[in-house]
């Protein structure tokens, strides 16, 4: 059973201490807080209430009433000292799972584009005559299709090779994440892609991936950041935010031969023209824009 209490920042201390004696886990505090920096961090704000939880066994219907009627009575007797406000004690079963492996049940075999199906390795799906296939299980690195910013790049990478530009490129993912992006390309005709990805976690995932999919010879991919090394690629895909982009354009740019083609997603519609603006500046020239929901995709081309 969760017990749950908001409650001003200076009462906090008070109705933790109220919940822990019913709790053996301990309690926790939630403050509010803003996302800032394109979701990457937060601010907390300590003039909105912060959230004290706790958990009890449930197996006893009866102590945990009991529970709920004593945290009950302790708030009422705290809230009459006329601290600055509490909330009323909210209570819900909580059912165990294995959260490690709960998440899988909202992640379906997805068709993206007209040709793309991404299949979770635990889930079936009955191939139809054209479809190109990704099995992927992301574990804990980010690409499942289910994000609009990765569902944009996908469709981004199948236009290009539906205009000829795939088939035999060189291809670099930058933030690699699960590996989706490298095997897409692959499976619409790229010869090699080398993904980089400064959390170890994702590079583990895209190699993963790229066995499950069999194209261990064709995806390569390691903890790095640009520049990358290699030769200039005639593909360079980047689904991050508009602040790395921007922070990346002329690395980015680096990394492409002449007339070689940058995917850049992850980019909230209000930051487009300042994406667009540092890509045209480093010497790339947006040809595309894709909208979903608040996010956009852009194709642009090295000039020289």
């Amino acid at each position: 059973m969760e017990l749950a209490v908001e409650a001003d920042i200076e009462a906090v201390e008070a109705v933790s201490e109220i919940l822990g004696r019913l709790a053996p886990g301990g309690t926790s505090v939630e403050p509010a807080f803003d996302l800032v920096d394109e979701g990457l961090g937060a601010r907390i704000d300590p003039t909105r209430p912060a959230t004290v939880r706790a958990y009890v066994l449930a197996t006893d219907p009866e102590a945990g009433r009991q529970a709920i009627r004593e945290a009950e009575a302790a708030l009422a007797h705290l809230q009459a000292f006329g601290l600055r406000p509490i909330g009323d004690l909210r209570s819900r079963r909580i059912d165990e799972a294995d959260w490690a492996d709960a998440w899988k049940a909202y992640f379906p075999v997805m068709r993206v584009g007209s040709r793309l199906v991404i299949r979770p390795t635990w889930r079936r799906h009955r191939a139809r005559p054209g479809d190109l296939i990704l099995a992927l299980d992301p574990g804990m690195a980010f690409g499942t299709g289910l994000h609009p910013t990765t569902r944009l790049c996908l469709a981004a990478i199948e236009r290009a090779a539906d205009r000829g530009e795939i088939e035999g490129a060189r291809s670099l993912d930058v933030g690699c994440g699960s590996g989706i992006l490298a095997i897409a390309a692959i499976r619409l005709g790229a010869e090699h892609v080398l993904g980089l990805d400064i959390d170890p976690v994702a590079v583990t995932a895209t190699l993963a991936n790229a066995r499950r999919n069999r194209l261990v010879r064709r995806i390569s991919a390691r903890v790095d950041s640009l520049p990358s090394g290699a030769p200039p690629h005639d593909l360079v895909l980047a689904n991050l935010i508009a602040s790395v982009i921007i922070e990346l354009a002329g690395r980015l740019r680096d990394e492409l031969r002449p007339g070689g083609i940058l995917l850049a997603s992850g980019i909230f519609a209000d930051r487009e023209e300042a994406v667009a603006m540092a890509l045209r500046d480093a010497g790339l020239e947006t040809f595309e824009r894709t909208v979903e929901g608040d996010w956009v995709a852009l194709a642009a081309r090295r000039l020289n």
